[in-house]
């Protein structure tokens, strides 16, 4: 059998099963992809048991009118009043009849596919109503996709899948969140979309963390990277960033020192020079940690995770967790959220790094790696380093570059895609965040000098975990 037989044989077996459990019953209201997902229930056969209605309003005065108006037809306000309109009306002419023991749900989908003049980019809101029990209070699971695949086709059937997929997680998988995630992704390619933000909420969910689901979505890889707000909330990427300019900064943070907040402050003192009074408004802070900086062997301390999420959070920032470890990477993703210009901090060390070979993918070169990261208006912008042997500080314009790509850094710094930071603070420059690790662990209280204020926690769990990062 082949793999899209397989894919198929076994979404179907999912449709059958929920169409089996008499507990669960619903309505499918599904806009700008057919209806891909309801699709699934009548071909598996014994749909009655699990549909109340299916839906897609599909003209836009239609759609207004039963859900009223909406500033984007494709974005989560559209879904949040589909799922409103149709679980409310499912509640007033089932719940007498049916409320005693079935569970009532309505899943809803807004999509911008592929169309036959279309170039832009493509994605879905997806939604589901539901309730835990019979009875009780809905519960709110809501999931942004972009779909990378340019096949009209595929991308219906993709989407019809991922449905089937949410409805089975949510029913019977929500209480393991390993097994939630990796549920989402089965008999998908993952190649051809990025699940880049899920969330939980309503009646049970209350004290549930989604930072934890996005980090799972990144572990799995069905997603590049998940962004948290300042607030603890999931942003979706293409929503927060768009048309902002954008200050990143890549690190561990492990714990968040004063260096690195001192640092970004100066990049964006620097940046902002180059921006309009508008720009500067939009502008927006981000430091993103790469999954290779959270993993402690195979697994993730989610404590030591959301310790720095949240000492990043109390200076606030927004957070960004990728599985990215090269630079052009994060500059590509980024330029798909947002045309402004990018800064990317940069130390004299990671720069150095920069010019080897474990930096640079194996099937191109440094030359191409670099003309990756500097696209559209994305720039490196350069902090210095203390060479504590000779108590040097080295700078963009000092820093001496392997002889083989001098010419190519010389034309960097000439065309204006590397920028020299000016920064001065040498007591944080002369230790590294390892010296602070060593510090803390070995119960050095100068360690309070180095460490941002709302560090203790972070401080505590590095004393406990007892190794370095």
């Amino acid at each position: 059998m082949n793999s899209a037989f397989q894919a198929a044989v076994a979404t179907q077996e999912k449709a059958f099963r929920i169409n089996m459990d008499r507990s669960f019953y619903g309505t499918f209201a599904e806009i700008g992809a057919g209806q891909e997902t309801a699709n699934w229930f009548f071909r598996a056969s014994g749909a009655s048991g699990t549909v109340a209605k299916t839906i897609s309003a599909y003209d836009m005065t239609v759609s207004d009118a039963l859900y009223g108006p909406a500033s984007r037809y494709v974005s989560e306000e559209r879904l949040k009043q589909m799922m409103d309109y149709e679980y409310a009306q499912l509640v007033d002419r089932l719940a007498e009849k049916r409320g005693a023991d079935t569970r009532l749900f309505a899943f809803c989908s807004t999509v911008k596919c592929k169309g036959y003049k279309d170039k832009g980019s493509w994605f879905a809101w997806i939604g589901l109503r539901f309730q835990l029990k019979p009875g009780l209070p809905p519960s709110d699971l809501v999931m942004h996709v972009r779909l990378k695949t340019p096949d009209h086709d595929r991308q219906m059937q993709l989407l019809g899948i991922l449905g089937v997929n949410l409805l089975d997680a949510a029913f019977y998988k929500r209480n393991h969140l390993d097994s939630f995630v990796l549920a989402l992704g089965e008999n998908l390619q993952s190649d051809e979309f990025d699940l880049d933000m899920l969330r939980f909420s309503g009646h049970g969910f209350s004290m549930f963390d989604n930072r934890l689901l996005a980090l799972q979505l990144v572990q799995s890889g069905l997603c590049e990277a998940s962004l948290f707000q300042p607030d603890s909330s999931v942003a979706q990427p293409s929503d927060l960033l768009y048309k902002r300019p954008i200050v990143l900064m890549r690190g561990s943070f492990s714990p968040l020192c004063k260096i690195h907040i001192e640092i970004m402050d100066s990049v964006r003192k620097k940046f902002r020079e180059t921006l309009t009074t508008a720009q500067c408004e939009r502008e927006i802070d981000v430091c993103e940690i790469s999954l290779s900086n959270l993993l402690r062997g195979k697994d993730v301390d989610l404590i030591d995770f959301i310790d720095r999420v949240d000492a990043l959070a109390a200076q606030g920032k927004t957070v960004m967790v990728t599985n990215m470890t090269h630079f052009h990477s994060i500059s590509t993703l980024l330029n798909q959220y947002t045309q402004e210009p990018i800064a990317i901090a940069i130390s004299i060390g990671l720069l150095n790094e920069l010019f080897k070979e474990k930096w640079v993918d194996s099937s191109s070169g440094i030359f191409v790696s670099m003309s990756k990261i500097f696209i559209n208006e994305t720039r490196f912008y350069i902090t210095p380093w203390l060479n504590r042997k000779t108590g040097e500080l080295v700078t963009a314009h000092s820093y001496v570059v392997p002889k083989r790509y001098t010419y190519l850094y010389r034309h960097l710094m000439s065309c204006g895609d590397l920028i020299d930071v000016p920064y001065y603070n040498m007591q944080l420059l002369s230790q590294t965040p390892r010296d602070i690790i060593e510090m803390i662990q070995s119960g050095n209280e100068q360690w309070r000098e180095y460490v941002a204020n709302p560090c203790q926690l972070a401080a505590d769990h590095i004393k406990e975990r007892g190794h370095l990062v």
